[in-house]
């Protein structure tokens, strides 16, 4: 409601964990330095501690957005189970099919062999398998013990499970328990993040404003920000609560800063503490409603909640006839405003800088693929009769969805370049097609090992959607996993003059380019004129990158740019999901 009122496009102190606001301490990058060295470490167990709200899933979501590719991540985020329902729950999130052999109830070992060949599978086609188990200062010790049990599993240069425990600090404790000792003794890295200091806290502030779409100046004095971090302790989700009542007090005080007395008022309201009293974690206060249809009025000297104030206030423009749930939704679209661009859901997903947007595909006619999600089964017999031979026969295949073509002779990707199209292959797997969005060929192997290719079209949960000969069938993922090995390849629009990557100080066309795309992602006036891939483009290009879920290098290759295309909304066939959120842990093939 304030962010129109301090010329923000949106409120910036949202405690959901938005990737643009990923703000990184000097303790957040060592901790994510433990993370990433845990995955080439040999094995073992890596442990990340910290209070509730210090960023310990920030850090995480970093980490698993700079993994190594061919890694397979099962994350566990509820461990409150039993060593069954562990083991059931690991399973499902390798994509590991299991079934009970015998008769009675199912036991562990029916989870246990499985996944065991599963980690034999993947380490032969060299992989690594990392599980990643929140909140674990909630699992019990029967679990503990079992998970230790996994990690016997080992060659002789490493384990062939990397198993990541973070939890709040009572998980050290447990670790320190003598029956848990033998686990303690595979810990190969222990991080604990601690709280921003002062000067980190008033960083941290300014950076959320500044993504916010703060342009200048700042809306929280020194005395404002010593006084958060008094409050907070440092704690980013305590900051982020405190800040966004102070911003709304102050809006609704007509103030154009936020001093130290809004400060311990917000307090007041979110804590539940005294003016001088330390915040208290964990604890909101709920707003009451008015019954009036006019603000209470405020008495001198006395400090007042806002949020009645609010309330009342909204109440009486809704007796008004301006209705509260129209004007809510109606100020939450005007701070959401579209980008300009040929694709409206490339725009909206570029508004929100996310890595899952909207979903749509296009055909050669340029209209939506005809293809549905319900499409026949198939089986491998039938994939190895109907394949493609040559990887050009499939590209050929693919170039009408990108409303072009391929002629017979030749190769196809000259010939694709001759037309604005790049060819882009890559071994990412599912992951990064997912991440991608857009159909793809395959590389398969039928049984004698002999290359075949596949157009695919659409991913399920549990199934992949490949063309053959104008029609669509559903391949489970379990039986593509048996002929792919992960390699693939696409197209790409390219921009005007592309040769290749652009680096810093590049200058030409293809520049000033992204420099037009980078505004309508950022929502600022296009520029004019020659620019120059310096040191301000390259950090907006590192923005992006991070926000989604590449690896933050500044520099524009191939991926970044089919992530810019997506997001300003470049005409350019989507690939058909049946979820609407692409997850980061596909098992590429066992």
């Amino acid at each position: 409601m304030y962010a129109q009122y301090f010329g923000l496009k949106q409120a910036p102190f949202s405690i959901a964990p938005d990737p643009r606001y990923l703000f990184m301490s000097e303790r957040h990058r060592e901790a994510l330095a433990h993370l990433l060295y845990g995955v080439g470490g040999g094995g073992g167990f890596v442990v990340l501690t910290g209070e509730i709200g210090a960023g310990k899933t920030t850090v995480c979501r970093c980490f698993l957005e700079q993994i190594p590719r061919r890694t397979n991540v099962a994350y566990i985020f509820n461990p409150k189970v039993t060593v069954a329902e562990l083991l059931k729950s690991v399973c499902d999130e390798f994509r590991i099919p299991y079934e009970h052999q015998g008769p009675g109830q199912a036991t562990i070992k029916d989870y246990v062999d499985p996944l065991n060949e599963f980690l034999l599978k993947t380490h032969a086609v060299g992989q690594n398998n990392v599980l990643i188990i929140d909140e674990a200062q909630n699992l019990s010790t029967d679990v503990l013990e079992q998970l230790r049990l996994l990690t016997n599993l080992e060659t002789s240069e490493r384990k062939l499970l990397q198993i990541m425990l973070i939890g709040q600090p009572e998980l050290r404790t447990m670790l320190a328990q003598p029956e848990l000792e033998q686990l303690a003794q595979r810990v190969i890295a222990h991080f604990h993040l601690e709280a921003l200091t002062e000067e980190e806290t008033g960083q941290y502030i300014q950076h959320r404003l500044s993504i916010g779409g703060l342009k200048r100046g700042r809306l929280f004095d020194s005395k404002a920000v010593r006084r958060i971090h008094q409050l907070t302790g440092g704690v980013p989700r305590r900051i982020n609560l405190l800040c966004d009542r102070a911003l709304l007090g102050a809006y609704v005080e007509n103030k154009s800063k936020v001093d130290r007395q809004i400060v311990d008022k917000a307090a007041q309201e979110v804590f539940q503490t005294a003016k001088t009293g330390p915040a208290h974690q964990g604890t909101s206060k709920t707003a009451s409603t008015s019954a009036s249809g006019t603000p209470p009025r405020r008495k001198k000297g006395k400090q007042e909640p806002w949020m009645p104030w609010l309330a009342g206030g909204l109440l009486f423009a809704a007796i008004a006839g301006i209705g509260g749930a129209a004007w809510l939704h109606q100020h939450q679209k005007n701070q959401t405003s579209k980008l300009p661009g040929k694709d409206a859901a490339g725009a909206a997903s570029a508004s929100r800088a996310a890595s899952a947007p909207q979903h749509t595909a296009s055909s050669a006619s340029g209209g939506a693929m005809s293809t549905s999600l319900a499409a026949p089964p198939i089986d491998a017999r039938m994939v190895y009769q109907s394949a493609f031979r040559k990887e050009k026969d499939a590209l050929r295949a693919l170039a009408p969805m990108w409303q072009v073509t391929l002629g017979d002779g030749g190769d196809a990707c000259t010939q694709a370049q001759q037309q604005n199209l790049a060819c882009f292959r890559n071994s990412g797997g599912l992951a990064l097609i997912r991440q991608l969005e857009r159909p793809v060929v395959l590389a398969l192997h039928d049984d004698h090992n002999q290359a075949i290719y596949a157009v695919l079209t659409g991913l399920k949960d549990q199934t992949a959607l490949l063309q053959f000969d104008g029609h669509t069938y559903a391949l489970p993922l379990s039986a593509l996993a048996s002929m792919w090995r992960g390699d693939f390849t696409t197209f790409w629009r390219t921009p005007p003059e592309f040769r290749m990557k652009i680096l810093p100080g590049n200058t030409g066309v293809v520049v000033d380019w992204l420099a037009i795309q980078l505004s309508k992602i950022d929502k600022t006036a296009a520029p004019s004129g020659k620019q120059v891939f310096d040191a301000t483009m390259q950090s907006r290009v590192y923005a992006f990158q991070m926000a989604q879920g590449l690896k933050p290098d500044g520099v524009v290759g191939a991926t970044t740019f089919m992530l810019i295309n997506r997001a300003v909304g470049i005409e350019e066939p989507r690939l058909q999901t049946g979820q609407t959120t692409a997850r980061r842990n596909d098992v590429l093939h066992p």
